[in-house]
């Protein structure tokens, strides 16, 4: 393989000039420019990473520890991945997927990364309260951002990329009352968790914005799955809540509810309106099409790598993306 001094002999140009064609093309004259990439092309010149993430502390590889959701399969893990490392690839970067334990069991994986020069920074998620890997990766001068926010803390330990659950929740309520509904459920996660209080507050408040009863209309799901879904939905209409319309906080609970519905000989989408969250594959194969918000995946990944690579400044560390909601048979109007 071709060296930096062998690519300046033949182009008959400095070292120096040759490293600037590779990291600051703009300071070089067109024609000088033109010379120096031919003999890159012409010896097939591929840059030292380690040397160059050393010398110029760049983001060049990323680091993606693949979250495990025990006992789930999630519907949009894989849109993500391949987003993340389209927009990590559009600059000319990858990304190394990895596994680890959660929590502080985990961190001896992204310190033998790091210290190995494997990765040059990290994108997280599942992020949680008192997450050990900020304040370890701040301590150790390691760039990283997060996908989603830290609930039930009073700062952000470090960047983040989110996108508003509640406004997405206030926007599935809303849909849901221009087709006629009035009893409007919503089906969540226990309260532990961040990211549902989140989407349950945006049904909540909307709700109360327009007049709808809440009291007894909402059903908190032991974990995120079809059965719970369905049991979620058993319990609402075996207690009589005469509701037509069901917001869920995630597609999988939607489906649950849906199959619910279908085995009592209800019709999702005229007697009861359901929407989902994430707009998964899953919502437009089935009978009927499951209305849902569609996490906006490919911005999502632009702004992750924005920040992480360095964003210009006076940019934001901190966006929070709104979704969109795309519209299916299960919201029919009644």
């Amino acid at each position: 393989m071709a060296t930096l001094k062998q690519v300046a002999a033949h182009a008959e140009v400095s070292v120096q000039t040759v490293s600037n064609a590779l990291n600051a093309p703009h300071r070089l004259r067109p024609d000088t420019l033109e010379r120096v990439n031919k003999s890159i092309e012409l010896l097939n010149y591929r840059p030292n990473r380690n040397a160059r993430s050393l010398r110029t502390s760049a983001v060049e590889l990323i680091g993606y520890c693949v979250p495990n959701w025990p006992n789930q399969t999630h519907l949009v893990m894989d849109q993500f991945l391949h987003a993340l490392c389209a927009a990590a690839e559009r600059t000319g970067r990858h990304i190394l997927l990895f596994t680890a334990p959660p929590g502080i069991d985990g961190m001896p994986t992204y310190d033998d990364l790091h210290a190995r020069r494997l990765v040059d920074g990290f994108v997280l998620s599942q992020t949680e309260t008192h997450d050990p890997r900020h304040g370890w990766l701040k301590e150790q001068g390691i760039p990283f951002v997060s996908f989603g926010r830290v609930w039930k803390q009073t700062t952000q330990p470090g960047p983040w990329v989110d996108v508003d659950g509640a406004a997405g929740s206030a926007m599935a309520v809303r849909h849901l009352y221009e087709t006629g509904r009035r009893r409007i459920a919503f089906l969540g996660w226990p309260k532990t968790s961040g990211l549902a209080e989140d989407r349950a507050g945006g049904w909540r408040d909307e709700c109360k914005a327009l007049g709808l009863p809440i009291s007894g209309l909402s059903v908190r799901c032991r974990e995120d799955s079809l059965d719970e879904g369905a049991r979620a939905t058993a319990a609402l209409l075996d207690a009589g809540r005469e509701i037509d319309g069901i917001v869920a906080l995630s597609d999988v609970l939607a489906l649950g509810a849906l199959r619910e519905l279908t085995r009592r000989g209800l019709t999702a989408g005229h007697q009861v309106g359901v929407t989902g969250f994430d707009d998964s594959p899953l919502a437009d194969v089935v009978s009927p099409g499951l209305t849902s918000l569609r996490q906006p995946m490919d911005h999502i990944a632009a702004e992750l790598i924005t920040i992480l690579t360095g964003a210009p400044d006076g940019t934001p560390s901190e966006r929070l993306l709104q979704p969109e909601l795309v519209i299916r048979g299960s919201s029919a109007p009644g």
